[in-house]
């Protein structure tokens, strides 16, 4: 009998839970639920879970533990990242989602978050021998590693993520010239450790897991007239031109505009725009122009250690 098993990811922005069954090359998704919880609003920067965010975060592990009840699961992982590491009540939060709902939450640090992302990328079948970097764009903290099929070179976490960054840079929408320079010199400072690590390497292609990427494979596609199901598009490849087009259009429009666009999930119609100018600047400051979206990311990689 197959192995059915429950992974709940608790990002910054959204909470997914995934119930699968099956081998690690060869497993089916019973349930892939996900939720807009947005634990890092009004407070991400200031190491705090405001108390309506809390009380989300609180009623959907509840509905989570309703679901993986109702479904027959024998392992479950409920896996933390940047806004619980980083929260003065996330204590306090694990401690009521254990009395509430049941669910004991892990926190991993940054260095396995990077490593979990790593195993979901490669069994995706995106990584080949040469040298990838795997760029993750979480609310809180965005993950880079870089490696191969075979091995990860160097990986590290960063505590520079969409919402964070949108607290600091993006007040005025559309985000002003002077607020673009300011975030630029920010991810040059911040980010010296990346440009250390692969200064000796050749990186062959930039590899975006999920979340934005998502967004910017599927604006790229309707733009060209074509259907798009993110169900049925694992790994995506951008052509570079049409990549930077559709994050310079995201940069310079309106809250409005993006919110009228049904490509855009509703969590991500502010975060996308700091996504996006993260993304062009990693790509211009590497000279990459090969860049894929694979739409695996650390859930995928703590199901492929549990069923494994």
């Amino acid at each position: 009998m197959n192995k059915r098993v429950a992974v709940m990811d608790l990002g910054t922005n959204t909470f997914h839970l995934v119930i699968a069954e099956g081998t690690v090359h060869d497993y089916q998704e019973i349930i892939h639920y996900h939720e807009a919880v947005k634990l890092g609003e009004g407070g991400i920067n200031k190491g705090y879970i405001i108390p309506e965010a809390f009380e989300r975060g609180l009623n959907t592990m509840q509905k989570f533990q309703e679901q993986i009840g109702n479904h027959e699961v024998q392992t479950v992982r409920a896996i933390a990242t940047s806004a619980l590491r980083s929260a003065s009540n996330g204590t306090d939060f694990i401690n009521q989602v254990k009395s509430k709902a049941g669910i004991n939450i892990e926190i991993i640090n940054g260095e396995q978050e990077a490593g979990f992302i790593y195993e979901g990328v490669k069994i995706s079948g995106c990584l080949s021998a040469k040298n990838s970097l795997i760029m993750d764009i979480g609310g809180g903290s965005v993950e880079f590693i870089f490696g191969n099929a075979d091995q990860i070179i160097w990986k590290q976490s960063f505590e520079i993520g969409a919402a964070r960054l949108m607290d600091l840079f993006h007040r005025t929408d559309p985000i002003p010239p002077a607020s673009i320079e300011a975030l630029d010199l920010y991810l040059e400072d911040h980010l010296s450790d990346l440009f250390t690590a692969v200064a000796n390497y050749e990186v062959d292609t930039l590899i975006g897991s999920s979340g934005a990427f998502e967004t910017f494979a599927e604006l790229t596609e309707i733009e060209k007239g074509h259907s798009f199901n993110l169900k049925t598009t694992k790994n995506y490849s951008f052509d570079h031109k049409d990549l930077l087009i559709e994050t310079n259009k995201l940069v310079q429009s309106t809250h409005q505009q993006r919110a009228a666009n049904k490509s855009i999930i509703p969590v991500r119609v502010d975060m996308i725009v700091v996504a996006s100018l993260l993304t062009r600047f990693i790509i211009q400051k590497l000279s990459i122009t090969n860049v894929l979206m694979c739409s695996n990311s650390l859930k995928e990689g703590v199901l492929a250690g549990m069923l494994g």
